[in-house]
């Protein structure tokens, strides 16, 4: 019997602790439904979390995304990623069709056809694949350490669930590895691990581009090879062509078929943020973790996202560790690990990969201390998922329109009653748009949140709104100014602008009761006679500002602030994290684009790329006192790249062109990046093309713009023209001095030409 060697790479990304992960936005489960009870009901219901009873949002009203409109994951994880304790891998999928749901109870959808059928069951992978799953082969190639998988041969069994427990219609298999070698309905949106250098691996196999094989069987045919496989445990459907074409069920031979990709482009792969063990919390500048998604352009009723997180120890050589060392732990040589001389010492001490082994620390004294080791969680994988939420495709009024996705994070209760859930927050909490730029308002929330969690209004409601901050009353210090433009609003204050006079991105005045009130007519001040869910269609912002606003409803105790800000500019913003793999950023225009070459950065950056209108860096230039010298112009818009700091690896370059006017002469980029006043200028070397286009490369961030002089080839002609007069009459006056003869004749010439004038005058 063979098995899909290949596959060895793919036993390494998971883990040996206790580590949950929650997503926050959008809304993870984490297999709640609509539990009054802080702890889920039912761990089974879904999908395999591995995560504490208590996470998860309850299900809402199904959210409406517009296809390619920008969303902003947010996560929180228990462990490291990101640093030397541990590897860990992030990935990102999402998946549609028809049959998704999220059902009306909490228990798990039964094991049959006619259980998948039943709609009070929630359903995200559909019965015919988990029956496959089940009834396949698992790969027997991989490492399972000393975990007892004897009679055990189907991929519902894996190193870290031997027991075979099922979870909705998940294959325990299909979760713990990636990438996966089976056909799989998940579609991959990115990849984020602590080792940058796997990424062309990772984005390879990805089934976005490459296509998969399996042993296939008719879905009848697996319902009766059901029957027989549970029956006669030993048996199971091959895992590969030789088997496959040899194997028979009810006399249908299996089929080695070809399951082809889902012809998506291939996901993004980058770093992991920083964050470190034992800290369920935001990264390292305070603000959550996070991945900005692009969504789809899909036309797709139902839809599921998920976020895996498979952590690995460094105990013992993960991607290199096969089937070969199953079963007997001393065949595992730890010692290099572990420094010990030879794997017979490491034996003999007890550094050995085995459940809970006694380890002799000192070599010369009969000394040992127990080490609390499970291998199954060596490693492992935690998840959670959304709720189902619907990518509609646009109307024609927002076709190629920029859409932003705001919403809501959080439930009702302080911090103590919500844990590991958190508090309320508006999604994005900072949001930069463009004028121009639509914003689209919609969250959801549970009328049946736990009767006793703290908050305002009717007990176990959330509600939220969204109201402009009256303006700053008072001076508070050294206040820094925050944002582009007029400030909206304040921060500082916890009272709204009366709607009669409120500017808030340009709204309408109803859209501004809409958002304040929830729906028409609405006298209750607490809010608790409108519905969980809101949706305000997009709107476009077309006025430049700084807009603070506030949710009255979640402000009132010393622990919430639920608080946001909108800034909006009239030029191009781009955001960006580009790692060890490199990547590019473009400006909205397409007229700057920054490349960085795999290996140019060491490590994630978080980069920003604006682009400022001519006439706005002239005006910052001109109100910070920097001038022109005679003759310059600016022939470019000014391209502002943030850190504006060294950003590369040391003696390496990434490398912007950037759009000059084409019919500019004498050409050159310059750059400030030292001096907040713009006073400090350099030259860059840069290339100029014919149709203006400057191509340079740099190390760091800053502001670079093109200038042109128009006076300096008039200026250095007539230079030249000074100097060649210079050097004629020098040479004159040289030639002469040697040769004083050669003068006295010229200058009798000269004479006998003026005398003969005058005699014919």
């Amino acid at each position: 019997m063979k098995y899909p060697v290949v596959s060895m790479v793919c036993s390494v990304l998971f883990v040996a602790v206790n580590a949950d992960i929650y997503l926050h936005s959008p809304r993870g489960s984490n297999n709640r439904h609509d539990e009054n009870t802080r702890e889920r009901r039912n761990g089974n219901r879904l999908f395999d979390s591995q995560n504490n009873e208590r996470g998860g949002y309850n299900v809402g009203s199904p959210m409406k995304y517009y296809s390619g409109s920008k969303y902003q994951i947010e996560w929180t994880n228990q462990h490291s990623c990101n640093n030397a304790n541990s590897n860990c891998e992030l990935i990102l999928q999402y998946m549609c069709n028809s049959d998704l749901r999220d059902g009306t109870r909490t228990n798990t959808i039964p094991d049959s056809e006619d259980g998948s059928k039943d709609q009070q069951f929630g359903m995200h992978e559909d019965y015919e694949y988990y029956l496959w799953c089940s009834l396949r082969e698992r790969n027997k190639g991989l490492f399972t350490a000393d975990q007892n998988l004897v009679n055990k041969h189907t991929a519902k069994y894996t190193r870290q669930d031997n027991q075979g427990k099922r979870y909705g219609y998940e294959c325990a298999e299909e979760k713990d590895y990636y990438p996966y070698w089976q056909p799989s309905p998940w579609k991959d949106i990115a990849i984020l691990t602590n080792n940058a250098k796997k990424c062309p691996y990772y984005q390879s196999e990805s089934q976005n581009v490459k296509s998969r094989w399996g042993c296939y069987f008719s879905f009848e045919n697996l319902k009766k090879a059901k029957n027989q496989i549970d029956n006669f445990p030993k048996k199971s459907l091959p895992n590969n062509k030789e088997d496959c074409e040899k194997t028979e069920f009810n006399g249908i031979r299996g089929v080695w078929k070809e399951f082809p990709a889902h012809g998506l482009p291939q996901p993004d792969c980058r770093e992991t943020d920083f964050s470190r063990d034992n800290h369920l919390g935001n990264g390292l500048d305070g603000s959550p973790n996070l991945y900005n998604w692009t969504l789809p352009n899909i036309d797709e009723t139902k839809c599921v996202f998920r976020i895996r997180y498979n952590i690995s120890t460094e105990d013992y050589d993960s991607w290199n560790t096969t089937a070969e060392y199953n079963g007997n732990p001393t065949k595992l040589d730890l010692s290099d690990k572990y420094g010990l001389p030879s794997a017979e010492v490491a034996k003999n001490r007890g550094f050995v990969f085995k459940g809970n082994p006694n380890v002799k620390l000192f070599a010369d004294a009969n000394f040992e201390l127990q080490l609390a080791v499970d291998t199954s969680q060596y490693g492992r994988t935690f998840q959670d998922r959304t709720h189902v939420f619907s990518i509609k495709e646009r109307p024609d009024s927002l076709k190629g329109a920029v859409i932003h996705n705001l919403n809501v994070r959080g439930k009702r209760g302080n911090i103590v009653q919500v844990y590991p859930a958190v508090e309320y927050d508006f999604v994005p909490n900072t949001l930069n748009i463009m004028t121009g730029d639509y914003v689209h308002f919609q969250w959801t929330g549970s009328n049946n949140n736990p009767l006793n969690n703290a908050g305002q209004g009717k007990a176990g409601t959330d509600r939220n709104n969204a109201l402009l901050l009256t303006s700053q009353l008072y001076p508070e210090g050294n206040d820094v100014p925050f944002g582009p433009g007029p400030v909206f609003g304040h921060y500082g204050n916890n009272y709204p602008s009366s709607l009669n006079n409120a500017s808030f991105l340009d709204l309408r005045k109803t859209d501004l009761i809409q958002l304040s009130f929830l729906k028409p007519n609405n006298a209750d001040k607490d809010l608790n006679n409108a519905d969980p869910y809101f949706n305000l269609e997009p709107r476009q912002v077309t006025t430049v500002g700084t807009y603070h606003y506030v949710c009255t409803r979640n402000n009132n105790f010393s622990n919430r602030d639920q608080k946001g800000r909108i800034s909006v500019t009239k030029f191009t913003m781009e955001n960006g994290a580009l790692g060890y793999m490199g990547g590019v950023m473009t400006s909205r225009d397409g007229q700057v684009v920054l490349i960085a070459d795999q290996g140019v950065l060491d490590g994630l950056q978080k980069l920003t790329l604006e682009v400022w209108p001519r006439e706005e860096g002239v005006r910052r230039m001109e109100s910070n006192g920097a001038k022109l010298s005679i003759g310059e112009k600016y022939v470019s818009n000014f391209v502002v790249i943030s850190p504006q700091t060294e950003i590369t690896v040391l003696g390496k370059k990434f490398q912007v062109r950037m759009q000059t006017d084409p019919d500019a002469s004498n050409v050159n980029i310059y750059v400030s990046s030292t001096d907040s006043s713009f006073s400090s200028w350099s030259k860059v070397k840069s290339d100029i093309g014919k149709d203006g286009v400057a191509t340079f490369s740099a190390s760091r961030g800053g502001v670079y713009v093109a200038k042109s002089d128009s006076y300096t080839v008039l200026i250095i002609s007539l230079c030249v023209s000074i100097l060649v007069i210079f050097l004629i009459a020098g040479g004159g006056i040289l030639y002469f001095r040697k040769n004083p003869n050669k003068w006295k004749q010229l200058k009798e010439s000269t004479n006998l030409v003026k005398r003969s004038t005058q005699d014919k005058v």
